[in-house]
């Protein structure tokens, strides 16, 4: 398996139950997948620099994983869906 990090920013206007439950449908993508969570680092609400879609702050995690490419591509796609994730990046930490 291969290890990557992953942050993602989810909107800021969810209540914390949704908010917490779109967070933990992120992490079963992984573990649904094969892979691991191995390490999650919540920052909380932050300011953006610029307006993203009309908002101003998003809800940061990053969280460090390990997994295969089917995990990481299903991963890439449902976060590109889902309306409640404004951005997300994800870093091969092995390059």
């Amino acid at each position: 398996m291969r290890k990557y990090e992953i942050m993602y920013i989810v909107n800021a206007s969810l209540e914390d139950d949704k908010r917490q439950e779109v967070i933990e449908n992120l992490h079963g993508i992984i573990t649904n997948n094969g892979g691991q969570v191995v390490n999650v680092d919540d920052w909380g609400m932050r300011s953006f620099a610029y307006p993203i879609d009309h908002m101003l702050k998003g809800y940061y995690m990053v969280i460090k994983i390990e997994a295969e490419n089917n995990a990481i591509n299903e991963f890439d796609r449902l976060t590109r869906i889902n309306s409640n994730v404004v951005r997300h990046m994800i870093i091969n930490l092995e390059d």
